[in-house]
């Protein structure tokens, strides 16, 4: 008989991998973690929890984050382009300037985030709760700017 470890330390064993790009970060647990500046090109974060954590000018590109939560996260001039965010919470999470060019955010729930300046270009918005959500100066999905004072919607 082989002994194998039991599934909860399974999990958490690869939540100790160290950031880089396709990591498997299913299911893991990162409130108020700094990952200003690191590329996670292609990872696996979903599920996992990244409250109040920093990603200022990470690179998410292509990550797969379904069902994640980002509550009061920072995601400054991050990189989460062509990101599958589906069911993704930002809640009041600052992702001013952020590239999200063709992300997936269907059904995210984007409540009270700051997206001003983010690139919206090509995003599914979906059934995304943008209610209170700061837009001034966003690209838009259609590539049309959002004017000062957008919240909710993009006025232009």
């Amino acid at each position: 008989m082989i002994a194998t470890a039991p599934v909860s330390a399974q999990i958490l064993s690869h939540c100790t991998a160290a950031p880089k790009p396709g990591v498997n970060w299913l299911r893991c647990f990162f409130n108020e973690r700094d990952f200003s500046g690191v590329d996670l090109t292609g990872a696996v974060i979903r599920e996992s929890s990244f409250n109040r954590a920093i990603f200022k000018g990470a690179i998410l590109k292509g990550v797969d984050a379904r069902e994640a939560k980002f509550v009061s996260a920072d995601l400054e001039n991050a990189i989460l382009a062509e990101a599958d965010l589906k069911n993704a919470d930002f809640t009041r999470a600052k992702l001013v300037n952020a590239d999200l060019n063709g992300a997936d955010l269907r059904e995210a729930r984007l409540f009270r985030a700051d997206l001003s300046g983010a690139n919206l270009t090509g995003a599914r918005l979906d059934g995304a709760d943008l209610f209170m959500a700061v837009l001034d100066g966003a690209t838009w999905t259609d590539g049309s700017r959002c004017a000062p004072g957008s919240r909710g919607l993009c006025r232009h």
